[in-house]
């Protein structure tokens, strides 16, 4: 017996009669057996993420043209484009408000797309069915994973590209617009961080085999991603130091960073002279006059101060460091799924 659940019901059976009464309809280009399964399964679910993708795209568009017409305005009228003009904050602030919407797209990813994936057709009893047919559980779960990944990927893909085109102009303008308050957001990091999220999502799912509960635990483990990544990512970064040996006193200079360089640590250190560093607490604890402060700081061989900093010019690699750590871990999940599907799915 055939059935509509693994059959397109427009598409003519072996024996050439549409089912359920359909037409047969010639088209280029048609999804079909277990891809028009998924694609009918949670067609809401990949419409509501291509509105919303559609809808971000055109609201950032829209903003960097405001944006835009608004710098040019000001660097025609004061002559000068090396930094931000006045009045600028509400559209800092634009970029930021934004920017932290898109940083939840790896949560919902996980929570409402991956969880619900595989446990809602655990739960229901669809599995059972879907695989009871001519699809084989191989092939059933690798449909149910590809598709929802692919939009996903293409969809946050877009968004970030997106955003970095609307960041960019300003970006080397403002100290405020550090590189590292949009490294989630750009290039490939929210690619991979939605595809991990997603996958954990469905590994959940396929142990838990409960949609609510497994939304719950995802919410959980995601939560904690976020704060371990958060924790580690500029670790992913090669520090770069810079210092002086022009004394500590009154007047003497601190190191100058690069544009955008993001400054890391406690701030600045102490330089000695054989090359080590202290903490700028040292020496608090001397007399409260400026001459037993100084002798202290000599005593230690304190010469000039030292700033530990990352340049903005290892952005990209340590997003694609970032990246490849995420997907090998998606991928990792992704096997779970797939040897666990496999051997225990119903």
């Amino acid at each position: 017996m055939t059935t509509t659940l693994t059959h397109d019901p427009a598409r003519p059976t072996p024996g050439g009669r549409p089912l359920n009464g359909g037409t047969a309809r010639q088209s280029g280009l048609r999804l079909r057996g277990t891809a028009w399964l998924v694609w009918r399964q949670h067609r809401a679910a990949f419409w509501t993420l291509t509105a919303l993708t559609l809808v971000g795209v055109i609201v950032m568009v829209l903003l960097r043209g405001q944006m835009m017409d608004y710098v040019n305005a000001q660097d025609a009228s004061s002559h000068n484009s090396t930094g931000l003009p006045p009045g600028f904050e509400k559209y800092t602030d634009r970029l930021f408000s934004f920017g932290s919407y898109l940083g939840y797209v790896p949560v919902l990813a996980g929570v409402l797309l991956g969880a619900p994936l595989i446990a809602g057709d655990l739960e229901s009893g669809t599995a059972k069915l879907v695989t009871s047919q001519s699809v084989s559980r191989l092939r059933w779960l690798t449909m149910k994973l590809a598709m929802p990944a692919a939009l996903l990927a293409l969809s946050t893909a877009v968004l970030g590209a997106v955003f970095d085109w609307w960041w960019s102009p300003v970006k080397g303008r403002a100290e405020t617009l550090v590189w590292t308050s949009f490294f989630n957001i750009t290039g490939v990091t929210p690619v991979a961080y939605a595809l991990l999220t997603f996958t954990v999502g469905a590994a959940v799912g396929m142990v838990l085999r409960r949609t609510l509960v497994s939304m719950v635990v995802t919410l959980g483990v995601v939560v904690a991603i976020d704060v371990i990544w958060d924790r580690f990512r500029l670790d992913l970064g090669h520090v770069v130091t810079v210092s002086t040996d022009k004394g500590v006193g009154p007047g003497a200079p601190r190191p100058k960073l690069p544009a955008q360089a993001e400054q890391l640590g406690q701030g600045t250190y102490f330089a000695t002279s054989s090359g080590g560093r202290l903490d700028w607490t040292t020496c608090l604890d001397a007399p409260d006059n400026e001459k037993a402060h100084t002798a202290c700081l000599e005593s230690k061989h304190v010469v000039g101060w030292s700033i530990d900093y990352l340049p903005v010019s290892q952005m990209h690699t340590m997003q694609w460091l970032g990246a490849g750590i995420m997907l090998a871990v998606a991928a990792a999940a992704v096997a779970f799924v797939v040897v666990r599907g496999r051997k225990r799915l119903l």
